[in-house]
């Protein structure tokens, strides 16, 4: 019951052709083709957008400013400055 014959086919191909005319369908199937191009483009520019995104997220941290740093250092002449948070609390 669910499955496509040949008949099925050529019956629906001439009701297309009453119901479009044989001009318009091919000029049909040509905007169906250049819509569809022209989305997939589309959604491989936003899936591009999003990998740069996503990788200006996580390169776009900037450092601390040297001035805070030297000021929130402990005042200990030994050990150079830590610039791991973790490796500071463990010098202290």
């Amino acid at each position: 019951m669910g499955s496509l014959r040949p008949w099925h086919i050529a019956v629906l191909v001439v009701v297309l052709i009453l119901l479009f005319g044989a001009k318009r369908l091919p000029d049909m199937a040509r905007s169906l083709g250049k819509s569809m191009r022209i989305m997939k483009s589309e959604v491989k520019g936003l899936q591009d957008d999003d990998v740069d995104a996503k990788a200006e997220a996580q390169n776009g941290r900037e450092p601390l400013d040297r001035r805070y740093e030297l000021d929130n250092q402990p005042n200990t002449t030994s050990s150079p400055a830590a610039h791991d948070p973790i490796q500071r609390v463990r010098d202290n």
